[in-house]
């Protein structure tokens, strides 16, 4: 056991708003404590260490590593290396969705603005309550803890259930979107779970859930006070059934990583269908013709794993294959990005090609028609966006987009041949317009292509061949001929 007494557990990151919309930040000066940023960046995130036995209380650990703490006098302070009694804080969810901070070594709240930070309210008040803002990527997969499945989107009972062995498909995509401080679950066409297991296409009152943190897990707590569970033999989420969080009412939240499919040069998909070997002999991208992209943060190489967990290898004489369990050097292949088309070179350095029976080898030594593959993104039909500055998010008054946002607009990915369009709430288009400014106005759709970089980032590219960035100022533009940080977002 640690020993700050804390069980091991998965570890959330995330920001706290005061109620003037401004996060708490641990500056890199001094050890500072503030609350006047706008967005959330690395400054701003904050993670929680709690203990297993009593899930609601913790220790709130800075970006750098420091422990947030409180005297008797109800001064703040972030500058100790380990956690203490001074540190423990007990996380009460308040009915709006908000939290209010208690010192367990002295009983007073803890809350203010700007560098006016103090732990001495005796109650709570407005000053006290902070909003959850989760650091993590909003479009994820969600695992029941009690049930070991994923929730997924179950297109006969037109629920969304805790049923999934794997996280495959699109229909295993949730997006947690903001509702006035509380957090609503989207299914993967878009629409909200509400408390009583339906699926509808406009949030509400009954489609919005305080989160809860409870020893890395997640609770979700309906307008009516009870908690989000899976009910029945197949698992339908729905929250009426019990007013506390146990096991059942508990769930992880996991990175979703790109899933995606591939065209070959004679029209059909890729596909692990016919055993082992991999060939390009299918009219449609199905379960067995879909692969999750995991790229490796080190090499940006990727591996391509089939939905029953192998991994496309190089075998002998340039063969490709599906075969074990572990990602090997063989299997890790670096993607050419070509506009609309993608390459693959293998570990032998040769590219990977569409041989005349569809089968694919690793022997060409340069890129053709039968070396380039039309690659499709299976699993997110919606898009948010999260760069250095913050998310990406309509510009209020005009039809500009913001690159430093604390909040998301949700647009939708629409796939063509290679490209992708881009939709905005209002159902216009994205745009580039002549000074490079990224537009939501377009009456025609335009298109961008999408280069997945590194693990959990993404780079698009404009129809002029530039990538778009956000600016320090917040504006969205498609400037940028290289790849600097500001050009990979977190989608």
């Amino acid at each position: 056991m640690p020993s700050n007494g804390l069980q091991p557990a998965p570890r959330l990151q995330f920001g706290l708003i005061n109620s003037r919309g401004r996060y708490l930040t641990a500056e890199s000066f001094g050890f500072a404590l503030s609350a006047s940023a706008p967005g959330l960046r690395p400054r701003q995130v904050w993670t929680l260490e709690q203990d297993e036995a009593d899930g609601s209380v913790g220790f709130l650990r800075s970006h750098l590593g420091r422990y947030l703490a409180a005297d008797a006098a109800g001064r703040v302070s972030c500058e100790a290396e380990r956690p203490g009694r001074a540190g423990r804080f007990a996380l009460l969810p308040q009915p709006d969705g908000r939290w209010a901070l208690r010192s367990e070594a002295h009983g007073r709240f803890f809350g203010g603005a700007g560098d006016r930070l103090s732990c001495f309210a005796p109650a709570v008040g407005e000053a006290e309550l902070w909003t959850v803002h989760l650091a993590a990527p909003p479009q994820a997969n969600l695992r029941s803890l009690s049930r070991r499945r994923y929730a997924r989107l179950s297109a006969p009972e037109d629920e969304l259930a805790a049923d999934g062995d794997v996280p495959w498909g699109v229909e295993a995509l949730v997006t947690l979107s903001f509702q006035g401080g509380r957090y609503g679950l989207r299914t993967c066409d878009g629409r909200y779970l509400r408390s009583d297991g339906a699926l509808v296409a406009e949030p509400g009152p009954r489609t919005a859930y305080t989160l809860e943190l409870r020893a890395g897990k997640l609770a979700f707590k309906g307008c009516d006070g009870k908690y989000l569970a899976p009910v029945g033999p197949t698992g339908t989420l729905k929250a009426g059934r019990s007013a506390r969080a146990g096991k059942d009412e508990l769930f992880e939240l996991e990175e979703s990583q790109p899933q995606v499919s591939f065209r070959a040069a004679n029209g059909r998909f890729v596909s692990v269908r016919q055993g082992v070997n991999l060939s390009a002999n299918q009219d449609e991208d199905l379960i067995h013709e879909t692969f999750q992209l995991q790229i490796d943060s080190e090499t940006k190489k990727c591996a391509l794993v089939s939905h029953a967990g192998s991994a496309w290898t190089l075998v002998s004489h340039g063969g490709i294959q599906v075969t074990g369990s572990g990602v090997t050097a063989h299997a890790a292949f670096e993607l050419e990005w070509r506009g609309r088309r993608v390459a693959l070179k293998a570990s032998n350095g040769k590219y990977v090609c569409t041989k005349k029976n569809g089968q694919l080898a690793a022997v060409s030594d340069a890129v053709g028609q039968d070396e380039e593959f039309v690659l499709r993104l299976i699993n997110r039909p919606m898009l948010v966006l999260r760069g250095e500055h913050g998310f990406v998010c309509g510009h209020r008054g005009s039809n500009l987009l913001d690159a430093n946002r604390a909040t998301y607009d949700v647009f939708q990915l629409l796939f063509s041949d290679g490209a992708y369009h881009v939709r905005g709430p209002g159902g216009r288009f994205w745009h580039v317009a002549g000074s490079g400014a990224v537009r939501t106005d377009g009456e025609v759709p335009e298109d961008f292509f999408l280069e997945f970089r590194a693990r959990g980032r993404v780079a698009i590219r404009g129809k002029s061949g530039r990538y778009l960035r956000g600016d320090p100022s917040g504006a969205l533009r498609a400037d940028a001929d290289a790849l600097p940080r500001a050009t990979l977002w977190e989608f």
